[in-house]
């Protein structure tokens, strides 16, 4: 298992803007702003991390229940969706930010835009956020694929600031009620996107694009919801639609992140993958794994990194460690 103490960094990691530009220093008082960006950790919290993971997964679910949370999978999600519909989403103000590739030059570089969409405020305030576009040359017209959209809180910045009148996104999630959702947003453009069912870990795909025609295919936040055991086939997969040159976005959730410590004993599923209350299931990734899940299947790494993020509730005095896996490759 991956060492969550020193920083794998290779040439790409080191050419990565910062996530944020807040980086907690010696001198600094934690609680005098709710997050500090690329938080290092010592030995002892990695130590207790551990620990933790350790106890939470003495209990392994029964064969009934690791059957049922596999077979009706779609069937939490569509739960889960059914209770917070659009209201638990968090605006993905990062998205350009750290995916540049998403929005080819539509603005001036370092030119702030107002962005609105669904927060995670519990009372569904909206609220704005600004994003800065990142100056990259359009390839004239792009085709992109999410896997895992949810009800589109990926999709429609992109097609807000994506101006290219040739980009087409295909989006799809294997519950039929986040789609639902999805389609009566006011800014579903059919002109621009297309949104369907599809269960990824399937033996084959049925799409509305062809084998090689996809330019970018995005997965944030949904490989870590597959079994383990079937994690490899949907990356083969979307080796076989993505176009030569083409690239997978990739940010999930990393080893010992806080979701993975508050777990308490009888959810674990597998080594590092649990079911959480409602029924949905979450992985914790290594940098190291993500790698050879797609190094294995043909794809050239053009970034893997740590994000460790720490937010504090200066109310209560706590302090929240954040973990993600962040990854771009090529194929």
């Amino acid at each position: 298992m991956e060492d969550a103490v020193p920083e794998q960094r290779n040439e790409f990691n080191d050419k990565r803007p910062q996530f944020g530009n807040r980086v907690l220093s010696d001198n600094d008082n934690i609680f005098q702003h709710n997050a500090w960006d690329n938080v290092k950790w010592d030995e002892a919290q990695q130590n207790l991390a551990q620990q933790k993971v350790n106890e939470n997964s003495t209990i392994i679910l029964s064969e009934e229940k690791i059957e049922e949370y596999e077979s009706k999978a779609d069937k939490f999600w569509d739960k889960f969706y059914g209770i917070h519909e659009n209201k638990f989403f968090k605006d993905r103000h990062w998205l350009f930010t750290e995916f540049p590739e998403l929005a080819p030059a539509t603005v001036k570089q370092n030119v702030e835009q107002p962005l609105r969409f669904v927060s995670e405020n519990p009372n569904n305030d909206e609220q704005k956020s600004h994003i800065k576009i990142v100056d990259i040359p359009s390839n004239g017209g792009s085709k992109i694929l999410e896997i895992g959209c949810g009800v589109g809180n990926t999709i429609f910045p992109i097609l807000l600031y994506n101006t290219d009148p040739n980009l087409f996104i295909y989006c799809c999630d294997f519950s039929i009620k986040a789609i639902d959702i999805l389609k009566q947003n006011p800014a579903y453009d059919t002109s621009r996107c297309k949104a369907f069912v599809l269960d990824a870990t399937k033996e084959n795909w049925e799409t509305p694009f062809k084998l090689e025609s996809l330019d970018i295919v995005v997965l944030i936040f949904v490989l870590s919801a597959v079994h383990p055991n079937r994690m490899k086939h949907v990356i083969q997969q979307v080796h076989k639609y993505l176009k030569p040159g083409g690239l997978v976005l990739f940010r999930d959730y990393g080893r010992y992140d806080l979701a993975q410590l508050r777990f308490k004993k009888g959810s674990c599923i597998a080594e590092n993958f649990y079911a959480r209350g409602d029924g949905t299931r979450v992985y914790f990734f290594t940098q190291e794994e993500v790698r050879t899940l797609f190094t294995i299947c043909g794809f050239t790494e053009e970034q893997n990194l740590v994000d460790r993020r720490l937010q504090v509730n200066r109310g209560k005095q706590l302090k929240m460690y954040r973990v993600w896996i962040q990854g771009k490759y090529k194929k």
